[in-house]
């Protein structure tokens, strides 16, 4: 048991403010590194899981509000990081946890946010705040521990860009291209467009006989064509598709000429690359209970969610075919198109964390990748297996 005796005292540690671009404020109190940060602030509805959300790339540039009271209980492990570095702005939290009562704990929360200088505030009334903000929408805030006037804030929140319009993909993205581990039978290669790309991502990928190569969003189409890859993985990643004109451009070259597959981000870059519009939903699905509809089976999967934006349904052209549907609030979670090999899901089927009930998925990329090697030279002849299913659902959500 890792335990953090210096936190037990939370009136002891110094005070913080959570001030809103509405000029609403919550005080709470620092437990790790202090500081100010400028984010956009959501909420994360799932109870588990706090390690692999600090270092989803996904939360680039926002400060997570966890709704599950008591977070830091079974501290930090070497073996569940989802990438290589935290990259949220700040995490708030009801109440800190400083005793770490797990057997795979090496270090506290506390420590993990402290090495790497984020700002971790508990003693917060996160109920009442996260209702401010599903009633509001995601909103920019401010999170300091200096006393300056709320309007102060307010005004400085005014002139500040977040995450909107703005391509925040690019710093969640590698450097420069890397291989993964390569499985000890390789079946298929495939080329993974790196837009914040979750390290069980690839290890399903791994799990399924693929040879991942990673690569920047700022990859050219000639590139990935030139290699000879098996199929293309449209990474997850934070923030606004809109922005990702040069990536939308390159989904469309590589339409029809190689099995695409797109989680999240990808996802919804998919959709633009075939002439659908996104937009901002009004304050995201973050968490891992999520009710998803298989339009085709029938079945209703519960997924992993973290995103910001959508698919409008009313740019759906003959092409597209909506394959999945968030039965919360009835946004389109899935689509594919209906004769080429690409197909995307709006939510995390690699489920870290979360359930499994999606991981089919990386199958059924495998095997259209499979199908298209058979067929190269007739690439038309892979009519979607979904071409039959159903679509009332669709249009009666609509209607």
């Amino acid at each position: 048991m890792v335990v953090d005796l210096s936190h037990q005292a939370p009136h002891l540690r110094k005070k913080a403010r959570i001030i809103l671009d509405d000029g609403s404020q919550w005080e709470g109190r620092v437990f790790a590194a202090g500081g100010e940060r400028f984010a956009e602030i959501i909420f994360n509805t799932a109870m588990v899981g706090y390690q692999e959300l600090l270092t989803d790339p996904s939360y680039t540039g926002q400060a997570v509000v966890m709704t599950y009271p008591l977070i830091g209980n079974y501290g930090i492990n070497p073996q569940d990081f989802e990438s290589r570095k935290i990259f949220l702005e700040a995490l708030i939290v009801r109440e800190y946890v400083p005793f770490s009562s797990n057997w795979r704990s090496t270090k506290t929360l506390k420590a993990f946010l402290d090495e790497n200088a984020i700002l971790g505030i508990d003693q917060v009334d996160t109920r009442a705040l996260t209702k401010h903000i599903r009633n509001k929408g995601s909103s920019k805030a401010v999170l300091t521990v200096f006393d300056n006037p709320v309007e102060e804030y307010v005004e400085k929140l005014r002139q500040t860009t977040v995450l909107e319009r703005y391509n925040v993909a690019k710093f969640a993205s590698c450097d420069s291209k890397y291989t993964w581990a390569k499985p000890p039978k390789t079946e298929f290669r495939v080329a993974v467009i790196d837009c914040g790309v979750k390290y069980s991502i690839l290890n399903y990928l791994h799990q399924q006989h693929c040879e991942s190569t990673v690569y920047p969003s700022q990859v050219h189409g000639e590139e990935l064509l030139e290699q000879g890859f098996d199929g293309v993985f449209l990474a997850n990643g934070p923030g606004d598709p809109q922005p990702l004109h040069n990536l939308t451009r390159v989904v469309r070259q590589l339409l029809g000429k190689i099995p695409l597959f797109g989680i999240c981000l990808g996802h919804q870059v998919l959709a633009q690359a075939l002439g659908l519009k996104t937009y901002k939903l009004k304050f995201g699905h973050h968490g891992i209970n999520h009710p998803i509809r298989n339009l085709q089976s029938g079945k209703i999967e519960i997924a992993s969610h973290n995103h910001n934006f959508a698919i409008d349904p009313h740019s759906l052209g003959e092409e597209v075919l909506v394959t999945h549907l968030n039965l919360n609030d009835h946004t389109i979670a899935g689509i594919r198109h209906k004769t080429l090999p690409a197909f995307s899901v709006q939510y995390h089927p690699e489920a870290a964390p979360g359930p499994q009930d999606s991981l089919y998925l990386f199958a059924q990329f495998c095997q259209e990748m499979r199908e298209f090697r058979r067929h190269r030279t007739q690439p038309q002849v892979l009519l979607s297996p979904w071409i039959n299913c159903a679509l009332s659902p669709v249009q009666e959500y609509l209607a």
